[in-house]
């Protein structure tokens, strides 16, 4: 996990790292499939709003998008401890714990 500015294309605003560990490709298939799904959920809510639905079935439908994305980032948030995080204890980096926990508390 290095520290490189990444200064082109759509991510140049941002510290860009990559995984020393690649994931699986049946990981990253399951993945895109759970973003796929919120995706279509977030479509969802607009036509919902289109069509003048109920406010409580829009916030229904949001609250269920919300809690798809917490799933999710509880998903990816493993796999960096597991992964990312175990790699740069390994490496003798202990300062990834306080990274790990600035993660955390982004997901609450």
């Amino acid at each position: 996990m290095g520290n490189e500015q990444n200064t082109g294309g759509r991510d140049a605003q941002c510290a860009c790292h990559h995984k020393a560990t690649p994931r699986s490709e049946e990981e990253l298939r399951l993945l895109k499939n759970r973003l796929s799904r919120m995706a279509g959920q977030l479509s969802g809510i607009g036509k919902m709003l289109d069509d003048n639905r109920y406010c409580g079935d829009i916030l229904t439908q949001i609250a269920a998008v919300e809690s798809a994305l917490q799933s999710f980032g509880y998903l990816i948030l493993q796999d960096h401890m597991k992964t990312c995080v175990v790699e740069e204890i390994r490496k003798g980096n202990t300062g990834i714990v306080d990274e790990a926990v600035e993660l955390v508390k982004k997901l609450k």
